[in-house]
């Protein structure tokens, strides 16, 4: 099976001049936590992504306003696959950066789609069991080192 298959082609996207409102407005209409920016919204090169946690923890954790630029809040160096991407290759991806989505790309570069770990655990369901689709989500949502926490005096803090 490949991405295409699976994906959710024609993602809504942002470009790097729109606000951060303007992202989570968008993220609010289309009912998602991320969002490809594309260079330009004709061509759709790729050019990163911006989360709905990037506007949280990059913007209004750092006192940054509704008008900052997703240029400031997004990752750029983005991981991506194309739509002709083995699924097994793109669990590897989301699994190795510990990302939910992963944008897929033509050849020339432009975003086509995106999957989603919801995607690889609907697909999965149809031809595994229901604990080897856990494991599958459980392997791409294992915290990195940066999010460990531990409970202390009843408070949980960032090891």
């Amino acid at each position: 099976m490949r991405a295409r298959d699976i994906m959710t082609a024609r993602p809504e996207c942002c470009t790097p001049d729109d606000t951060a409102e303007r992202a989570a407005h968008l993220m609010e209409e289309n009912d998602c936590g991320c969002l490809p920016v594309v260079d330009d919204r004709d061509s759709r090169h790729l050019v990163g992504v911006v989360t709905d946690r990037d506007i949280a923890i990059r913007g209004v954790a750092h006192g940054r306003g509704a008008d900052t630029p997703v240029r400031e809040l997004m990752t750029p160096d983005v991981a991506c696959c194309t739509v002709n991407s083995d699924l097994a290759d793109v669990e590897r991806l989301m699994a190795e950066r510990q990302v939910r989505r992963v944008p897929i790309i033509d050849d020339r570069g432009c975003c086509v789609g995106i999957v989603a770990q919801a995607d690889i655990a609907r697909q999965a369901g149809r031809h595994v069991t229901d604990s080897e689709v856990g494991r599958i989500v459980e392997q791409i949502s294992e915290p990195g080192p940066s999010e460990r926490w531990e409970k202390r005096d009843e408070r949980y803090t960032r090891m």
